[in-house]
């Protein structure tokens, strides 16, 4: 991708990008898309709805008017069709639990030098005890896996493979989409016991209870009750370091038939780790968030899997968002 040209607008423009966060975020938190789908309104009207400061309110919607979210006509604000299908709670593909879970990382990302110096993270993961962060994340998860899911599952060929694991699969938007685009196959879904209650209401919106289990363990330390025909590992390694990557794929192939099938998908880096961007920005989000997490390069992940018998790795031909990509290959 050919990035603009560095000029003193363009910096200053990136060094205050977070205003135009800090008021989308701002606006998700508040939920006025989700207010304003159903007729627009001012914001004197809005405002005991929201529990906000009217004055202060309609200082954040024409804000938000500005960046193009919102319309406004007279004195009353509309959702413009974007919002209307990415920020409303109404719709299915909403985005809104994403971009909190982005708002949860602010903080953090304001100590990135810190992290720099010393190497070490400066935000935990979110706890079982802190139901919101853990909310919008694994809902965050499925907010992208449900707009991503469907494709990628229409574009592995499955015939004749029966049981599918997905491996720290949180919510389960995959194994769902897995089994909707193959009706012979079974999943398991493995996470911690934390994320029990979101996939199961996941599974239970799609209808698929009897085709799709969720499984309670830590991948870490807990067995895999294989075998399965396919291994489906999406967005785990960048949690980790290069020990545990190699770890977590020989325990993953391990569960594999023989002639299984291991699908890998995450951000990877080209060779030189300079891009794409946002892989390479990601980077430093595990930097502040992991003891050894990281983004890694395409080529590294190919020979993970080539140490433990994966063979015939190739790089699924997928466009998505924010540059993921998905590496398949063959257990001997």
């Amino acid at each position: 991708m050919q990035l603009p040209p560095w000029t003193p607008g363009r910096l200053l423009e990136v060094s205050g990008g977070y205003w135009q966060t800090c008021a989308l975020h701002a606006a998700v938190k508040l939920d006025l898309f989700t207010h304003l789908a159903s007729r627009p309104r001012s914001a004197g009207a809005l405002a005991p709805e929201t529990g906000a400061d009217p004055r202060a309110l309609e200082m954040l919607l024409n804000a938000v008017t500005a960046m193009g979210l919102l319309e406004k006509s007279g004195e009353r604000f509309a959702c413009t069709s974007v919002a209307r299908t990415y920020l409303c709670r109404s719709s299915e593909e909403y985005l809104g639990h994403m971009l909190l879970h982005h708002h949860h990382l602010y903080d953090a990302w304001g100590m990135l030098d810190a992290a720099v110096r010393t190497g070490k993270a400066v935000r935990g993961r979110a706890s079982s005890e802190d139901a919101a962060r853990r909310e919008s994340f694994l809902m965050g998860m499925f907010n992208l896996a449900m707009q991503l899911a469907p494709r990628v599952a229409g574009a592995i060929d499955l015939a004749g493979r029966k049981r599918l694991l997905d491996l720290g699969g949180g919510p389960g938007t995959y194994a769902v989409h897995f089994c909707r685009e193959n009706p012979a196959l079974t999943a398991t879904v493995f996470d911690l016991p934390t994320s029990q209650p979101f996939a199961e209401k996941t599974i239970a919106r799609f209808g698929l209870q009897e085709r799709v289990h969720f499984a309670a363990g830590d991948f870490h330390q807990d067995p895999l009750t294989g075998p399965f025909d396919v291994v489906w590992l999406s967005h785990i390694l960048h949690a980790e370091g290069p020990a545990a990557c190699r770890r977590i794929i020989a325990k993953a192939t391990a569960a594999l038939t023989p002639g299984g099938l291991m699908l890998v998908h995450d951000f990877f880096l080209a060779d030189n780790r300079t891009q794409p961007l946002f892989p390479a920005l990601f980077a430093l989000n595990m930097l502040l968030a992991t003891p050894a997490g990281q983004a890694y390069s395409e080529l590294e992940v190919r020979h993970m899997l080539a140490e433990n018998g994966v063979s015939a790795v190739r790089r699924l031909d997928l466009k998505t968002p924010n540059d993921s990509g998905v590496l398949m290959g063959i257990v001997a």
